[in-house]
């Protein structure tokens, strides 16, 4: 059985010029290769954002509805998800 699988796929063409230039640059072997890391990269984010959700989102959800007195301004909440999401972004750099 084969490990991998043949696909084609279609770009915008300044993202066909990005992956040709990866390439050309010698940062990677293939066209496959920069979309295989692209990929990499995307499944990272998304596990990173999961774990974040089910740890702290969830703990926070769950210690509100122990004590909602604690309730945080929807202003200070924006801010400090923002200031996360923005954390989780330079983690991935």
């Amino acid at each position: 059985m084969r490990s991998t699988q043949q696909m084609s796929i279609t770009l915008p063409v300044e993202m066909a010029k990005r992956v040709k230039q990866r390439v050309s640059d010698g940062d990677y072997a293939s066209e496959s290769e920069v979309i295989r890391e692209g990929l990499r990269a995307l499944q990272e984010r998304e596990n990173a954002v999961e774990h974040w959700l089910r740890t702290e989102v969830a703990a926070t959800y769950d210690a509100h509805k122990a004590d909602p007195t604690k309730a945080k301004p929807l202003g200070e909440v924006w801010k400090r998800l923002e200031a996360r999401m923005d954390e989780i972004d330079r983690e991935e750099d």
